[in-house]
């Protein structure tokens, strides 16, 4: 594709579906983008920024939409306006619109708020379950279970976090069958889905096969399963690939990259979005995903956040438009 403005070519991936029955036809994006995407922004993002935001990534194609959390304000200011946020937003019928949820009161807050699908968040490591949660792995656990079962009650979706899958700041490596064991109590309680967090970006594609091994040999269905990669080592694309292999068709991304944990040392952000739907459409998986229109979307929001995107899609469209 050139401009009458760049004769240029301005590049898109060009499809080249292998014929490998281990590579899905289709892969469900999990955009995170206005919730783990924002929380650590230091400056207040306005809620009608955040909900155009989200309306923008609908727009692109997004149907898995995880818009806020309904956390106490004094843990993250940045999420305080979860209900005002709610308010504004009317997605689709089709579009899958998830908020986190970290207790009982949180979810009665939730529901109140017209909530279609909640997520749990637990730890994999208990240094981690203290600084980010302030309780054990096991009470967490504890915690989670009402939630899930109130959720159920009112017919709705639950999703399970869990972070520190692949190693840990303070505890370092962690044990596959130790994730295994949570994974399989998260889909014990009814959780539909659950998401395995590589909240340092440390993993390799061998590691992510082990966790995914161990998981599944737990009883998980591997087709409730979705990864959750951060880039830190450069590694996030080469995880999803061996993730895609073993049979995952979920993946959590954040538009432009945005995001990080305040709560873990050494975390960046989210693999990119774009830079997953480059790979995908690349490899002739169906994602449903506008490329241009996501990349406008998250230039739009590296505008009002004050700092550009670390996505190196976006980056490099951008540039090859201006």
């Amino acid at each position: 594709m050139t401009t009458p403005e760049n004769p240029e070519p301005v590049w898109r991936p060009a499809p080249h579906a292998f014929a490998d029955p281990s590579l899905p036809s289709a892969v469900r994006i999990y955009e995170v983008g206005p919730r783990d995407g924002l929380q650590a922004e230091s400056a207040l993002v306005p809620t009608a920024v955040k909900a155009e935001f989200c309306r923008r990534l609908v727009s692109a194609g997004v149907r898995s939409l995880e818009v806020t959390s309904f956390v106490s304000p004094k843990w993250i200011p940045q999420l305080a306006d979860a209900e005002s946020l709610m308010a504004e937003l009317d997605p689709p019928d089709d579009v899958r619109q998830v908020v986190l949820v970290p207790n009982e009161r949180g979810l009665g807050r939730a529901l109140a708020a017209g909530a279609r699908e909640i997520a749990v968040f637990v730890s994999a490591t208990e240094t981690f379950a203290r600084k980010n949660l302030n309780t054990t792995v096991a009470r967490a656990l504890d915690n989670a279970r009402p939630v899930v079962a109130g959720a159920r009650a009112e017919g709705i979706g639950t999703r399970g976090y869990i972070s520190m899958c692949f190693g840990d700041p303070w505890e370092g490596r962690v044990d596959p069958g130790r994730v295994a064991d949570i994974a399989a109590e998260l889909a014990g309680m009814g959780c539909t889905s659950i998401s395995l967090g590589d909240t340092i970006g440390v993993a390799t594609p061998g590691h992510v096969r082990a966790v995914l091994d161990a998981v599944v040999a737990a009883g998980v269905p591997v087709d409730s399963i979705a990864g959750h990669f951060h880039d830190t080592y450069g590694q996030a694309l080469a995880n999803v690939h061996a993730a895609l292999i073993a049979g995952v068709t979920e993946f959590d991304t954040a538009a432009g990259g945005l995001g990080r944990c305040p709560y873990a040392k050494g975390a960046t952000g989210n693999l990119a979005t774009e830079d997953l739907v480059w790979m995908l459409h690349g490899l002739g998986i169906h994602t449903g995903i506008d490329l241009d229109t996501l990349t406008d979307a998250s230039r739009w929001m590296a505008g009002h956040i004050g700092h550009p995107s670390p996505s190196r899609v976006a980056t490099a469209l951008t540039a090859a438009l201006s």
